[in-house]
């Protein structure tokens, strides 16, 4: 019995030595071909680190103000009798706004001149008399003082009729209404908002280190979210003579042409004032730079040599890299890479450092520095 147990035992550990060694051997093998595998090369874009004449600009936040922009408002009170406007029309200067009632002025008016024609015909009666020497001086002086008052008196009531005729004090473009008819003004009654945006004012701010580029007539580009794509021309035509001392900056502010009105008083726009020189800079497209919290990177494509073959193989080697700024689809190197150095431009999210990479540049988007939005 205890024999055939011992035989049972030993038939066991051969079969599982048989089984054990085969398992190692298929490990073995696959070991093998994993060394032996080699993984195809990434397959990537490339374009040329070169050097880019950039202009010099500061940029800015600003807010737009019109040339000329009140709310018009009653001289005098009384009923608006006429509204002769439409809310956001645009006007020429000295069109008619609103007529109020005047009713009672042109009753004061009609008094007013029988006052000055007694005044005049009693002027005339003491003139003559006085010629023949009936009448004194004194009497005529105050002859002509009364006719004096009662033409004053006449005008100042013809005042006030014209100033119940309000009109637009300028050229521009009126807002809501803000008064109804029979509605009873009073004195600085508001009417309707006129502004004259074309042109128009952007006011920035710039830090006080810049005010020594800074120079009436400098070119001004804008941009507004209020018309994507479009960019506006303008030059500096003021910079405030003093620096805000709780911010240490400087207000400029620069004209611009808005021929279409895209542009309205309290919109905020981004400004750039240009620089008449311009920067040399090496630049690379944003999408090759690998950037990270221990440092930007960007990989350049090398030969590499197999010492075996003696065949090449192009491969991405990363180099870090110092940045500048950037400006639409490009970003300026400082430091770390060379003039002529081909840079992974598309891609990089699928590299390691000493990947092996084939170039395949037919879907590699066009890059520019100064890319437009297109409206879909």
């Amino acid at each position: 019995m205890l024999k055939r147990i011992l035989l049972t035992l030993a038939a066991l550990l051969v079969l599982i030595a048989v089984l054990a060694g085969a398992k190692l051997k298929q490990f073995m093998d696959m070991a093998a071909a994993g060394e032996s595998m080699v993984m195809p090369p990434t397959v990537i874009a490339a374009s040329e680190a070169s050097y880019q004449d950039w202009e010099v600009s500061l940029n800015a936040v600003g807010s737009l103000e019109a040339v000329q922009g009140v709310t018009v408002t009653a001289d005098n009170p009384g009923r608006v009798a006429e509204i002769a406007f439409t809310a956001g029309a645009d006007v020429e200067a000295g069109a008619v706004l609103i007529k109020q009632d005047i009713s009672s002025e042109q009753a004061q008016l009609r008094a007013a001149a029988a006052s000055v024609e007694l005044a005049q015909a009693n002027l005339t009666r003491l003139t003559e008399l006085f010629k023949k020497k009936v009448a004194s001086q004194a009497e005529l002086d105050a002859s002509q003082a009364s006719y004096k008052q009662a033409v004053a008196q006449a005008d100042t009531i013809r005042t006030s009729i014209e100033k119940k005729t309000i009109k637009a004090p300028f050229a521009g473009r009126l807002g809501i209404r803000l008064v109804n008819l029979g509605q009873d003004l009073a004195t600085g009654g508001a009417i309707v908002s006129l502004q004259a945006v074309d042109p128009i004012y952007v006011n920035f701010s710039l830090p006080q280190q810049d005010m020594a580029k800074l120079k009436p007539g400098l070119s001004v580009r804008v941009r507004s979210d209020a018309a994507p794509g479009k960019v506006f021309e303008g030059k500096v035509t003021a910079i405030n003579p003093e620096v805000d001392s709780s911010t240490r900056s400087l207000s400029v502010q620069a004209t611009l042409a808005n021929p279409d009105k895209q542009l309205l008083p309290g919109m905020f726009a981004s400004v750039a004032v240009v620089m008449s020189d311009v920067k040399r800079v090496l630049a690379v497209p944003v999408t090759a730079v690998a950037y990270a919290t221990y440092g930007d990177s960007i990989f350049v494509v090398t030969e590499k040599k197999d010492e075996k073959t003696g065949e090449t193989s192009l491969v991405a080697q990363q180099q870090f890299v110092r940045l500048g700024k950037a400006r639409g689809d490009f970003v300026s190197v400082e430091a770390g890479i060379n003039e002529g150095d081909q840079v992974v431009s598309s891609g990089v999210f699928k590299l390691q450092n000493g990947a092996a990479v084939s170039i395949n540049n037919s879907a590699m988007p066009e890059f520019s520095a100064n890319p437009q939005l297109e409206d879909n």
